[in-house]
């Protein structure tokens, strides 16, 4: 863990809380960051699923004889 002295909009840091149900700065600002790398990584999921699709992995699903293989 580091320690990190920063200047933080107030107002940014508030909403952040209130949006994240957190209590502390400190939570806060953790918060916000896990989920902005969260986001990240389920956009990366997201996109490696669309080129799934546009290869026609799914392809298979369109007859629904296939569903329970």
């Amino acid at each position: 863990m580091s320690n990190l002295y920063v200047e933080v909009d107030d107002e940014a840091l508030n909403e952040a809380a209130e949006i994240l149900g957190t209590r502390t700065k400190k939570d806060t600002v953790n918060a916000a960051l896990l989920e902005v790398a969260k986001r990240r990584r389920r956009l990366k999921a997201l996109e490696e699923l669309a080129a799934m699709g546009e290869r026609g992995d799914f392809d298979l699903l369109l007859d629904k004889e296939n569903y329970r293989r």
